[in-house]
């Protein structure tokens, strides 16, 4: 018998807090557990202290998983909830990534105040976004444009927005679906023209490794087509040595027996840019993710990574 609350690690986040509820909610439905079954522990990481400087010089992306990862190696949090291009592609030792929940919209979403679309945005508009890939795609749509470092939650990005910080930003239509705020968005960007962060629109759980107890109670919640793709964008990432550093869009879907994956790199000015699609079977699909970079790493040539 059960004698202390499942512990669910997460961020402090709305966002954050949204999908470590929406996890607590599967498992209560899949197990008939009540609601205080579950404990959700609110961990604040390096990366939620340090907003006002790009991740790429102060650590990367693994700045928003270091303590929660501490905290499931040392036992005081049974499984971790994650959004899942927050994940370095490599792990600390004795962890792994146990489930998907199924996939939300992947799409990135263009949130006007000046225009409703970056099409109709003014010559030198001030458009602000955190990612890299976010600001080498604009860049490349629209060279024109002031694009500008723009970190903080969902919420304070919006409100900076509508305070006239900026005439634009770039959210995750997930993250403003996940918040009830997908009304603030203006334009969904294609994903063959606009595509994705590697793992975006996706929660992610994360644990010990050969922890049996957690494994049982988490497989009901797993969606298999879901890790399917992301194990592909992973190891698609991981071949390219993917980080905070390095513009990479990455999206694999899956069809079937089949998964398709289509990636791409681009320099951080958006001046050159390199694409591929990889069609494989769901029985390889790390292969298709190690392909895909290959192909990009060779179109590209050696110095694509070391000249800027």
């Amino acid at each position: 018998m059960q004698t202390q609350p499942i512990r669910i690690g997460t961020r402090g986040s709305d966002l954050a807090l949204a999908q470590a509820r929406e996890t607590r909610a599967r498992l209560m439905a899949a197990h008939g557990l009540a609601e205080n079954a579950f404990e959700i522990v609110v961990i604040t990481t390096t990366g939620d202290r340090i907003t006002n400087r790009p991740l790429s010089e102060v650590g990367g992306k693994g700045l928003f998983t270091l303590e929660i990862e501490e905290g499931l190696i040392e036992g005081r949090l049974d499984l971790a909830v994650h959004s899942s291009k927050d994940m370095p592609t490599v792990l600390p030792e004795g962890l792994e990534l146990s489930a998907f929940l199924p996939r939300e919209d992947p799409r990135d979403a263009f949130i006007g105040k000046a225009a409703p679309t970056i099409a109709s945005l003014p010559q030198g508009a001030v458009i602000g976004s955190a990612s890299l890939r976010r600001q080498a795609l604009l860049r490349r749509m629209r060279p024109d444009l002031n694009v500008v470092l723009f970190r903080g939650n969902v919420p304070s990005r919006l409100a900076k927005l509508e305070a006239g910080e900026v005439d634009a930003t770039l959210l995750a239509q997930a993250g403003l679906k996940r918040l009830g705020l997908e009304a603030a968005t203006t334009e969904l960007l294609p994903l063959d023209t606009f595509p994705p962060a590697p793992g975006q629109g996706a929660i992610t759980i994360e644990s010990r490794r050969g922890d049996e107890r957690i494994n049982a109670i988490l497989a009901p919640i797993h969606h298999r087509e879901t890790g399917l793709a992301l194990t592909a964008e992973r190891a698609f990432l991981g071949a390219l040595d993917g980080s905070c550093k390095t513009p990479i869009a990455g999206h694999a879907v899956v069809d079937g027996d089949t998964l398709s994956l289509h990636g791409m790199i681009l320099t951080p000015d958006g001046t050159e840019a390199h694409e591929t699609r990889v069609d494989g079977s769901v029985g390889d699909v790390v292969a298709v993710g190690v392909e895909a970079a290959r192909i990009l790493r060779e179109r590209a040539g050696p110095s694509f990574f070391t000249t800027w």
